[in-house]
């Protein structure tokens, strides 16, 4: 059912993104401006009031309080646990299809990529592909399984600016080291099964071009998608990116998304990451999400996690966390779900095969759920 649209939402949109520019922007360049404000006093004096000690804000000073709490987690590691592909691609069956899948995704990367031009021995053209497999349940839902397909083609004829991506689009609407098992795409209201084939067809039957860095003067990294999903949808997409390091081990990271499609009309989301990461440490880290949507009930929806992870050996990561998510309707601004959450991800077996489990206990009060527990599973094969 189609709602009234309003012009604030999605202005308050822009004004929220937009602020964020902003802020960074100016906290830029005022660093560099407030040195030509010095009043009449002493030197050493003004010098040590404009430059305080690293760490003396409260932002600073909170990774140093978790950090000199006692823990029984054991060391982070970098340790291979699991033997690397070329050494087990011609192990078993299923490693031997793996292994044939991978070289069929490249040989049809290489046939592309020969449709424009004369081709490179020294600069194949390459392909990836993820299969997901994401299994949720939870006493009110019950059990529900929803395949996933994510590809790329990179086209170097085309000085690399140039590929082709296909399955799933909005497995890139989340950051890429996105924490949790989200889905912005859940199963039908009016689906009774734990599979929802159509549902699940749709949403994995995008195909599209995308150009990487239209410009090389642009201050942030860029993509542009051309293509259709969901069968008709012809859309464009375009998605900018820029990661600011700081002081004291932090870096902040964005992410602008703005899609338009001739059903699904205008999606917009705002990804925005603070890191602090130290060498060979466990790190702190928010990730908040804020997304406006014709197609969404609500004018607005945000999402945030405040988390730390660990990683124990290669390929792991384990977090915990706190999870609180919301909307604006109506001018009406409510926060919906909150609740916290553990997560786990590590290869089982193989390099190229992942697992990973997330427990929830979150509620909504929109539904009128008092605090229950979720949990979540995720098999991901690599090729």
């Amino acid at each position: 059912m189609q709602r009234t649209r309003h012009v604030s939402p999605i202005s308050l949109f822009f004004c929220l993104s937009l602020g964020t520019c902003v802020n960074v922007a100016w906290a830029e360049s005022n660093t560099d401006s407030t040195q030509h404000f010095v009043p009449p006093h002493d030197v050493a004096e003004i010098d040590q009031i404009a430059s305080p000690p690293k760490g003396s804000g409260l932002l600073y000073q909170i990774p140093q309080w978790i950090d000199s709490l006692p823990t029984l987690l054991p060391e982070e590691s970098d340790e291979v646990i699991v033997p690397t592909t070329d050494v087990t691609e011609e192990r078993t069956w299923v490693d031997r299809q793996q292994k044939g899948v991978r070289n069929w995704a490249d040989k049809t990367a290489t046939q592309i990529d020969d449709w424009f031009g004369d081709t490179d021995p020294n600069k194949p053209a390459t392909a990836t592909l993820r299969i997901l497999v994401d299994n949720r349940w939870n006493k009110h839902d019950e059990y529900d399984v929803k395949p996933r397909i994510r590809g790329r083609i990179k086209l170097p004829t085309l000085e690399n600016k140039l590929s082709v991506v296909f399955g799933d689009d909005s497995l890139d609407n989340e950051l890429q080291n996105n924490v949790a098992i989200t889905n912005e795409n859940p199963p039908s209201a009016d689906n009774d099964k734990s599979f929802d084939r159509r549902q699940t067809r749709d949403a994995n039957s995008s195909l599209a071009l995308r150009w990487s860095q239209l410009s090389d003067r642009l201050p942030f990294d860029t993509d542009f998608d051309l293509g259709v999903r969901s069968g008709d949808d012809i859309y464009a997409r375009i998605e900018l990116s820029k990661e600011w390091k700081l002081d004291n081990d932090f870096r902040a990271y964005a992410e602008q998304i703005y899609r338009y499609g001739i059903d699904s009309e205008n999606y917009l989301r705002t990804n925005l990451e603070l890191t602090h990461a130290r060498p060979n440490q466990a790190f702190l880290s928010n990730q908040f999400s804020l997304t406006y949507a014709d197609e969404q009930d609500d004018d607005l929806t945000w999402d945030n996690y405040s988390f730390r992870q660990h990683q124990f050996f290669h390929g792991n990561r384990f977090n915990y966390g706190l999870y609180t998510g919301g909307y604006y309707n109506d001018d009406d601004l409510r926060l919906n779900r909150w609740g916290p959450f553990v997560s786990w991800r590590q290869p089982f077996l193989r390099e190229w095969f992942y697992i990973q489990g997330d427990l929830n206990y979150f509620n909504d009060k929109r539904e009128d759920r008092s605090h229950y527990l979720s949990a979540l599973v995720r098999f991901e094969a690599l090729f």
